[in-house]
């Protein structure tokens, strides 16, 4: 036990001398010698065997030396060697120039994307990242090469977010692509693009999108103080920025909008929202983010207003009835059977008379077992997950029900449930959670247990904020405007202005002119 202990405490101290060690290092500036510039990334990228060092020299005399550092894998190999290795060696900057480095720059390498870097840490970062740094010999300053070169995804259409009409692009891994796809799209200079990096270890680099004539500059400077406050070692994914910058922590109800459509993205940018774009993933953060958006989708946008409005109600009409009928059913059935018409009580009754279970028992087993069946169709691939789940769900509750385990209307709540579930997929886990809490309260109180949750769950959405906004957007008076694009979706005609939150909030000029 003691000689555990010794050897943990031996090897944090040896951890803690390396951090102190690499901080040391990255925070140094560059030395005007090669040789020491060199030793220092050697040390900092020390038992890292993708790293090369190149040392570059020419026939010619009193010429300078360099040396180009690079990780192999994520970079062009071919730009490197072309547009830096030989234009290098067939130059002939003297040892006596002034400024070498900004010959090299300017006259003699063949790259359009370059910079200056004379901080250690701003250079290990960009050789991590897949850049080329060239270090001259007497020069206190690096030069920072573009040559990123790793493989990415190609661009295709999301699974989980495909259309009927409009664009089929979606986003990929690679945070500048997916920004070019943005950058295509709109040509106005007001749309702004700002980089940070999050994260100890993973240095990730993301992306702040915003159009800056329209954005609330309130709600800006509040993410960016939010995002400030973010220390972790790693942000792999865009969730991790959603659970750490998110207003009501413990809350089931998303806080951030996300998608993977770029089509989305500039619409939510030209209604005054933010987009948070994160290098290594295809999902991307909008924000403000209202509750209703919970039930809209690209496709409203892209076919007639008249559907468009039917299916957001669909939507809407299935959020209720997926949380409520469990519960519903259990408080009608269990407490409240005169609520019932006579021939609808005898024939569940009669169903009910052989099953052993009490109905909130049952109606708590067929709830989860419907959820382990959609969650293992998730899991499994794509042909054997949907035989699954099709097949399982027949089979169980066909058998369930000659066996007199269930009642055949139990069969019927928990399908209606679950296929309802599948009309609001951005909301998975709230509705688990709500339904639960809906099917306890009846099982215990009843139908006043069911009210008294309803009630709980439509206080709670009321006060739920994104970065300070309220998602129900509640203003206190009854405006058309503000409706046009919620429930249903108006025509674009109709729809002149943009959601509260923006500081621009004229859509369109003309159509109607008292803009009621």
């Amino acid at each position: 036990m003691l000689r555990r202990l010794f050897l943990r405490d031996k090897q944090k101290i040896v951890n803690d001398k390396v951090e102190d060690l690499n901080e040391e290092l990255e925070n140094r500036d560059l030395f005007s010698s090669l040789d020491k510039n060199i030793e220092t990334i050697s040390k900092l990228f020390q038992d890292v065997d993708i790293l090369r060092l190149k040392y570059i020299t020419n026939n010619h005399d009193n010429r300078l030396n360099y040396c180009i550092v690079y990780c192999d894998g994520v970079v062009d190999n071919a730009i490197v060697n072309d547009s830096i290795i030989k234009p290098l060696m067939l130059s002939s900057v003297p040892v006596t120039s002034k400024n070498p480095v900004d010959i090299i720059m300017n006259q003699i390498v063949q790259i359009n994307d370059t910079e200056k870097a004379d901080k250690l840490s701003d250079i290990a970062e960009s050789i991590a990242y897949g850049d080329t740094v060239l270090f001259v010999d007497g020069a206190p300053e690096a030069i920072v090469f573009n040559t990123k070169g790793f493989k990415t995804r190609a661009i295709s259409e999301p699974d989980s977010e495909k259309n009927l009409n409009g664009p089929r692009e979606g986003f990929t891994e690679s945070l500048m692509m997916n920004l070019s796809l943005i950058r295509r799209k709109v040509l106005t200079p007001e749309l702004k693009m700002k980089f940070r990096t999050l994260g100890r270890r993973t240095m990730t680099r993301a992306c702040i999108c915003y159009m800056d004539g329209i954005v609330d500059k309130e709600v800006l400077a509040e993410l960016n103080r939010r995002l400030d406050k973010i220390d972790i070692d790693a942000v792999l994914d865009t969730n991790y920025i959603t659970e750490l910058i998110r207003d009501s922590r413990l809350s089931p109800f998303r806080t951030t909008g996300y998608t993977e459509r770029p089509d989305v993205v500039i619409g939510k940018l030209l209604e005054g929202r933010i987009a948070i774009f994160l290098d290594g993933t295809p999902f991307v953060l909008t924000v403000p983010y209202l509750f209703v958006e919970n039930f809209q989708s690209s496709d409203d946008y892209y076919l007639n207003f008249f559907y468009s409005s039917f299916s957001r109600l669909l939507r809407i009409l299935g959020f209720f009835l997926t949380i409520t009928i469990p519960g519903f059913y259990i408080a009608v059935v269990a407490f409240h059977q005169e609520m019932m018409p006579l021939q609808l009580f005898i024939s569940i009754a009669a169903s009910r008379s052989s099953v052993p279970l009490p109905a909130s028992l049952e109606a708590f087993i067929m709830i989860i077992v419907f959820d382990i069946l959609r969650e293992t169709g998730i899991r499994m691939p794509t042909n054997v997950g949907q035989a699954l789940s099709i097949v399982g769900a027949i089979v169980i509750g066909q058998a369930a029900v000659e066996a007199k385990l269930v009642a055949a209307p139990m069969i019927i709540v928990a399908a209606l449930t679950g296929i309802t579930s599948l009309l609001i997929p951005k909301m998975n886990a709230p509705v688990i959670y709500i339904r639960m809490m809906l099917l306890i309260l009846s099982s215990f109180f009843g139908f006043f247990g069911f009210v008294l949750g309803v009630a709980a769950t439509l206080i709670h959405i009321i006060n739920l904020r994104s970065l300070g906004i309220p998602q129900a957007a509640f203003s206190g008076k009854l405006q058309l405007q503000e409706i046009k694009d919620t429930a249903i979706r108006a025509p674009w005609w109709r729809m002149i202005l943009r959601p509260s939150f923006a500081k621009d909030k004229v859509r369109m000029n003309g159509g109607e002119n008292d803009h009621d």
